[in-house]
Order: structure tokens, then C-alpha cells, then sequence
């Protein structure tokens, strides 16, 4: 089994995210579409898609590859991003080229173990898996496990890495001495001379989701500066 052909799709460009938190109006999967669509139009190569009814839109406006994803909160894991194999074949029927799931070496819901859940993505689905870790130790357990991809998505975000603000260059550069994995940089990429740094530093390709798609934040941000207190 190889997916070779799909992983060098995602290579040497701009990977952009299309979300919008859950309580804003922009979370519709016509919304997201079009937001995927005019991302694609300007040159990105691929996106980062949540959800089965927004990758199910999107798919319907681009071609170009999707990695897919369904954050779920379950009561007793902090597992969240396509914790079980079930969020995974949603994701996979929706139109989903390769699969994110967190790759942590946090307790999965349901008791299944990493290299269950990817051996499943691979053999039932046929579809490569986006590792999203947080530090050096969780890419070498998500490697172990048969990840195809690697990514810094929750350098940052985790409790290992919670006094840690990503961008992860550091992170990024002992994954691409490392591996021989494709290694993502995702998160807290917020310019273009990041995004550019990113790949100098070894990167097949870069995801860039709030600083260019994340308007509710970014509204509230430029709102809170201006409502600030004058020195």
C-alpha cells in the first residue's frame, strides 16, 4: 500500500485551514466551501477541513487534496481531533483524502491504541494519516504507530507543551532531522515570512489556518485593541 501519489500533492506550498468556531456564522459548510474554494483559486494545495458536512462541501468545490478531521469532545479524554475510528470513516466518506487524528500518547476514548487506529485507517479506509503531535516523543510514537505524515498542530496545546507558544520551529526542525516522514508545520503560523521559514527549516509544506481564515478572532482581536485602555 502507498500513498505517495496524494502526500506529493501536499508538498511545497501553502496548506490553508478553513474553520470558524461553532458559534459563528460562518460555520456553514456553504461558508467554509466558499472559503475553500477562494483559497484553492489563489493558490493553495490543499486543505484543512473539520467536520463530515463541511469536508462534504468542500469537496464539491475543489480538487485539489483535503485533509479532513472531526473534533470531538468526549467526556473523560482530551483527545479531541478524530479520536475514534468511527469519526475517522465520517470523515473518509465525506470526501477526505488523508486523515488527521491526534497522535498524542494521551488515553484514547474507547480504549483503542494508535497503531489500531491508524492499521484501521489504512487497511478499512485506504487513506494516509496526518499525525498531529506535540512534541519530539509523541512524533516517534506516531511513527512507530504508522503515521504518514507529521504535524506540529498541538505543539502548544497540549499540557506536555502548555508554557510552549507555537510556532514550533524547534519542534519542526529535530522532526525533519529525525524522520524521513513528510513533517507539517501547523500552527501559529500568522505571516508569510513564517510560512516561508517554515519550509526553509526542512518543512514539506505549511498549514496556516487563523491568520488567514480565522475572521472572527482576528475582528475580536483588532476590537479588544482598539476598546484598550490609553497609556
Amino acid at each position: 500500500m502507498t500513498f505517495a501519489p496524494i502526500l506529493n500533492q501536499i508538498r511545497g506550498g501553502l496548506i490553508v485551514s478553513c474553520q470558524a468556531p461553532a458559534d459563528s456564522p460562518l460555520h456553514q459548510p456553504e461558508v467554509i466551501a466558499a472559503i475553500a474554494a477562494a483559497a484553492v483559486k489563489r493558490g493553495a494545495i490543499a486543505v484543512r477541513i473539520d467536520s463530515p458536512d463541511h469536508i462534504a462541501a468542500v469537496r464539491q468545490r475543489v480538487a485539489v487534496p483535503i485533509i479532513g478531521l472531526w473534533k470531538q469532545v468526549i467526556p473523560g479524554s482530551e483527545v479531541y481531533i478524530t479520536p475514534q475510528f468511527h469519526h475517522a470513516q465520517a470523515v473518509a466518506a465525506a470526501g477526505a483524502d488523508i486523515i488527521a487524528i491526534d497522535a498524542t500518547p494521551r488515553s484514547r476514548p474507547g480504549g483503542e491504541t494508535l497503531t489500531d487506529l491508524i492499521e484501521k485507517i489504512h487497511t478499512e479506509l485506504n487513506r494516509p494519516v496526518m499525525a498531529d503531535i506535540d512534541t519530539l516523543a509523541s512524533a516517534q510514537g506516531a511513527a512507530a504507530a504508522g503515521a504518514d505524515v507529521l504535524g506540529t498542530t498541538l505543539y502548544g496545546y497540549t499540557q506536555a507543551t502548555q508554557a510552549c507558544t507555537p510556532p514550533g520551529f524547534g519542534l519542526l526542525s529535530d522532526l525533519v532531522a529525525q524522520f524521513a516522514l513528510p513533517c507539517i508545520c501547523e500552527g501559529g503560523v500568522a505571516s508569510p515570512e513564517a510560512a516561508r521559514r517554515s519550509l526553509e527549516l526542512g518543512a514539506a509544506a505549511v498549514v496556516v489556518g487563523t491568520a488567514i481564515t480565522g475572521m472572527d478572532s482576528l475582528v475580536q482581536r483588532y476590537c479588544e485593541a482598539l476598546s484598550a485602555p490609553t497609556a
